[in-house]
């Protein structure tokens, strides 16, 4: 075999496995500028009613080239017996991933407004459920269209909904990042060893407020309070940095994961810095999070402070 045949060979493998490689979870403005004419980036915009965005914020200035998708109208997460936020089908997943020109060889890119932690967890939910379905090469743009429009405010498209080619991408699920109500209710009965995130806010925590869906105040026993909000600067509408990041989820050890909030949206965002950017193994979405356990009356909900929380109360209202 001579020299030609065996480098045209080593090229067809690399390329191979090149395109196996998990992108990276979060890519900078600058790393989508280099890439914004790659036909293999899939650019989808999220912006919906949560970041104060919709469709027709998305014709007013989006990325070249970016494709709109509103998280909360398209299908990324679904509604059953009366219970929201929990993961559609395979097939339905499907269907949104290929309308919107995902294939199995795209580098999906998730597109924030970037102007809140609640925002973020729109593209961390959207992330998650592409990862959930088998397609591992999808990262979320750090900081959003926020942090594009600033960088570079004179590559803005306007009044261009642009043309979609269908996708060919096929939705397998893999529960191994999914938790079911049943399987959380095994966990909570029999005391096992696995940390429970509840990322909602104190107050929903303590059960001095919940979600207008959850039929009870409180939480899962025996879950430990993180919101997810801790882990956003607020200044620059990012993620906080990896070492502020380790610092926060540092009381999280190596033991098994189940991130919970009220519908799975806040949770996707403590599921993805603990998962992909902390990269600690073994975490898992619970999607119907409170609303759903609370539709079952036999499920355990403790709403009011324990004895150990009323102490570290105590201590940190008589500090000074």
């Amino acid at each position: 075999m001579n020299k030609l045949k065996l480098l045209v060979i080593s090229s067809i493998i690399f390329l191979g496995i090149s395109n196996l490689v998990t992108a990276n979870p979060l890519v900078n403005s600058i790393w989508l500028k280099k890439n914004i004419t790659n036909p293999k980036v899939v650019k989808i915009d999220l912006r919906n009613k949560i970041d104060g965005g919709s469709y027709q914020t998305y014709l007013k200035g989006h990325i070249p080239g970016s494709v709109h998708s509103d998280y909360l109208k398209d299908g990324w997460r679904t509604s059953k017996n009366g219970v929201v936020g929990l993961v559609p089908s395979a097939e339905q997943f499907q269907a949104l991933a290929r309308k919107l020109g995902v294939s199995s060889d795209s580098h999906v890119i998730l597109i924030p407004a970037g102007v809140s932690s609640s925002d973020f967890g729109s593209s961390a939910r959207a992330y998650w459920s592409f990862k959930a379905f088998g397609h591992s090469n999808v990262s979320i743009l750090d900081g959003g269209y926020r942090a594009w429009s600033k960088k570079f405010p004179t590559l803005i498209e306007k009044n261009n909904p642009n043309k979609i080619n269908q996708g060919n991408f096929v939705a397998s699920f893999k529960p191994n990042s999914y938790i079911s109500t049943e399987n959380v209710a095994g966990i909570v009965e029999q005391q096992k060893d696995v940390i429970l995130v509840d990322g909602r806010t104190e107050d929903q925590f303590l059960g001095k407020a919940k979600h207008k869906k959850a039929k009870l105040s409180g939480r899962i026993p025996g879950a430990l309070h993180l919101s997810q909000a801790n882990s956003y600067d607020t200044k620059s509408n990012r993620l906080k940095d990896q070492k502020e990041l380790e610092s926060i989820y540092s009381i999280i050890d190596s033991k098994p994961i189940v991130s919970y909030c009220n519908t799975g949206h806040w949770a996707a965002t403590n599921w993805f810095v603990l998962s992909e950017v902390l990269g600690k193994k073994n975490v898992k979405l619970y999607d119907g999070s409170m609303v759903e356990w609370t539709a079952n009356k036999s499920n355990p909900v403790i709403d009011d402070q324990s004895n150990l929380q009323k102490i570290k109360g105590f201590f940190k209202n008589t500090k000074g």
